[in-house]
């Protein structure tokens, strides 16, 4: 970063916020200031400006304090010399027409605070995305009210989901009149959600803690984009979603989620499609995720669940309003039983591939078949009726349109068209970025249900052009999203500008606080012994840690061997750990159970790499089987991987090395969580140490110091046992 900013933002003025005695250490017991920390929000403010967002001036500045309080600040010289501060922001970059800015912020530099206080008080309107629900409901409900409290700025703020995460009046009274549920438990449930509903401002289903959110009662009482009756809807008036996209376009900042946000780009169903075109700065939190996130949306899916539901609700409502005229119990069984037929044609309980692996004669062509013609017949009787009702209409509607993407896949492809949806081939080999055409289709087999999917190869082009338009600040930050300081990788992805990006350190000592071990005399990790070697390897080190143990796996069947070994362990030696599973309970009633025992043993994959914050004691070892690295038999890595390889690039190093360091520094992420925070992380693969490229795994990773040695490793625990003494 270079060229110095107009004089108009003085960083004094964050530094005053963010010194040892500002406004937010006056607010938040403990808080300390942090270098790095007032380096972001010098940088996101700098974006903002940017964009065209003026900086107030100093009166108006101080307009902003609480004048009840009459809280004070000075002029914190000491800060600003320890951020760099010569009294101008650098800003390379950052003055063209995307204003965008990467922010890779080690762990405990308190990102979020970094980028709330400059989007309070100079963003404009603001939306902030965040990686998950759970994340969306602490920003919404602790940080934002700490920081607008401790800057006493009046800034409204409201908190946006899709429509399934509301209670729907129409479907709920539907499904009470109705009095048909699976089970006692789904009926008791029934009762608690109406309950709920007659005392709740919001309609959120995350309030209503009697109910899980897995139960199948809430697919009857909220609407999807499908089934929504819209402005027709007898309780439109009073509709939850409606409520909070009203309250959106009023606030000041909307915490939306990832998924939510991209929906709307390619579905206009979610309230963004009002909100984005007024917001002067958009913030992505947890920015790693949204490669993924993007790519499903910016895809089309089609599930036999959407036929179910189809099916269910247009008996439903003919039942309803037009009994006579249609047999539709029947028309809703042949349509369910096609969909479940489509389901049949798989042997397997789960399974993922493209759809050029399937031979022409497998059975699943057939049953889209029938499951087209079923379609039709149920369209056609809906047709018939459609007067009668506007739910009626409704589930045409969506017959229509079910209609439209089945017909893509039951039309047989020409041989160019299959090659592209199974190999993603460019139509110019020689470019060097996917076009925004490139796809592949593939399947996905579950228990129950049926995915067919058509994903891009490439979300960069797509979500360019949206970014494109008119002028805002576009913040993404993560603590993952470089390799050594590199975002080739993640801007590549993104579309974005890899040069307009900063790498700003942890806070934390990682020399003194952690150890790296990897463990000698290891089998490959292709070996069918290497899982039974990685519990081996694992059993000294857990004992010496005590307990307090994150065992990381890659896959699901590592999950199982090793939690089946750790009992039969536990047990012989009679230790006193408690286990915990992935998949015994949900993630957050684990994680709970987890930090309140305080020597327990976490057995987890992909749940526990990321998103996961336990302080203290009763986190001290974290165990990595093994890199993560994708499975390569994935349809749509597949698929990238061959069109790289066309392009005449290594796949390896383009894609799949930079993603698979990306994603370890999540799982390393897990262990030292404060200032105070000691423990081991212990990665069992030792290609970390012996291949060529291992260095440059390692070396994205935490400063910690290195071992190849349990005797070390043990004599680190031992010291720390003594410290806590």
């Amino acid at each position: 970063m270079a060229a110095a900013l107009s004089a108009s933002l003085n960083p004094r003025r964050l530094n005053d916020i963010f010194a040892d005695d500002g406004l937010l250490a006056r607010q938040i017991d403990g808080y300390r200031s942090r270098a790095s920390q007032i380096e972001m929000s010098r940088a996101v403010a700098a974006a903002m400006e940017a964009s065209g967002r003026a900086m107030p001036e100093p009166a108006m500045f101080e307009a902003q304090k609480h004048p009840a309080r009459k809280l004070q600040t000075s002029g914190n010289d000491a800060a600003a010399q320890s951020a760099g501060d010569t009294g101008s922001v650098e800003t390379e970059g950052l003055d063209g027409g995307e204003n965008t800015l990467i922010v890779e912020a080690g762990t405990g530099t308190g990102k979020t605070y970094a980028y709330l206080v400059p989007a309070m008080l100079w963003g404009g309107k603001v939306i902030v995305s965040t990686g998950t629900k759970h994340l969306q409901d602490q920003l919404f409900q602790r940080d934002i009210p700490t920081v607008r409290d401790a800057l006493a700025v009046p800034v409204s703020v409201a908190m946006l989901k899709g429509r399934t995460n509301y209670l729907c009046h129409y479907y709920l009274q539907r499904t009470a009149d109705n009095g048909c549920l699976p089970s006692r438990q789904e009926t008791s449930y029934l009762q608690d959600i109406v309950r709920f509903a007659k005392i709740t401002r919001t309609g959120d289903k995350a309030e209503l803690a009697s109910v899980p959110e897995t139960a199948a009662v809430w697919s009857m009482v909220t609407s999807t984009r499908d089934n929504c009756l819209g402005q027709e809807c007898p309780h439109y008036k009073d509709c939850f979603v409606m409520q909070a996209r009203r309250e959106a376009q009023q606030a000041d900042i909307v915490v939306v989620n990832h998924h939510l946000f991209f929906a709307d780009i390619m579905l206009r169903d979610t309230g963004m499609a009002e909100l984005l075109p007024t917001a002067n700065t958009v913030i992505f939190d947890e920015a790693h995720q949204l490669p993924e996130t993007a790519t499903f949306f910016f895809g089309e899916t089609l599930s036999t669940t959407q036929f179910l539901e189809l099916a269910r609700d247009s008996v439903a409502e003919g039942l309803r309003h037009a009994r006579e005229a249609v047999d539709w119990v029947k028309l809703g069984a042949t349509l369910e039983r096609a969909a479940r037929d489509v389901r049949l044609a798989f042997k397997e309980d789960s399974v993922r591939l493209s759809i050029g692996q399937l031979p022409d004669d497998h059975a699943l062509f057939p049953a889209l078949e029938t499951l087209e013609t079923e379609l039709d017949v149920l369209a056609s009787a809906l047709s018939a009726q459609v007067e009668r009702a506007e739910s009626i209409g409704a589930c045409l509607r969506r017959a229509r349109e079910l209609q439209g993407v089945l017909s893509g896949w039951t039309t047989p492809l020409t041989e160019t068209e299959r090659q592209a949806a199974d190999a993603g081939s460019s139509s110019d080999p020689k470019a060097e970025r996917a076009d925004s055409n490139e796809k592949v289709r593939w399947i996905e087999v579950f228990s129950r249900t049926v995915q067919l999917h058509e994903t891009p190869l490439s979300v960069a082009p797509i979500f360019a052009k949206q970014r494109a338009g008119v002028p805002r600040a576009w913040i993404f930050t993560s603590a993952t999203l470089s390799v050594r300081g590199d975002f080739t990788h993640y801007a590549a992805q993104m579309g974005l500008n890899a040069k307009r990006s900063m790498t700003l350190p942890s806070p934390f000592d990682y020399p003194a606080q952690g150890l790296l071990y990897v463990p000698r005399n290891m089998p490959q990790p292709s070996s069918p012994m290497f899982t039974d070697a990685v519990f081996d390897a694992a059993l000294p080190a857990i004992e010496a840690s005590g307990g307090g143990v994150f065992m990381l796996c890659t896959t699901l069947r590592a999950v199982d061997r090793i939690a089946a070994k750790l009992r039969d362990t536990i047990e012989a030696r009679g230790w006193n750990y408690p286990l915990l599973v992935q998949g015994d309970a949900s993630r957050m009633e684990l994680l709970d159970r987890f930090r309140s025992y305080g020597n327990a043993i976490f057995v987890g994959s992909q749940s526990l790499w990321e998103g996961v914050d336990v302080r203290g004691d009763a986190l001290s070892l974290v165990v990595i089987d093994k890199l993560p690295f994708a499975p390569p038999d994935d349809p749509v890595l597949s698929a990238r991987l061959d069109a790289l390889t066309k392009k005449g690039l290594s796949p390896f190093a383009v894609h799949q090395l930079p993603q698979a360091v990306i994603t370890l520094k999540q799982g390393a992420g897990r262990l030292i969580r404060a200032e105070t925070d000691r423990g081991v992380l212990m990665i069992c693969d030792t290609r970390l140490v012996d291949k060529p490229y291992g260095c440059r795994i390692w070396q994205s990773l935490p400063p910690f110091k290195r071992t190849r040695e349990i005797e070390v490793v043990r004599e680190f625990f031992e010291e720390s046992a003594e410290a806590a003494r």
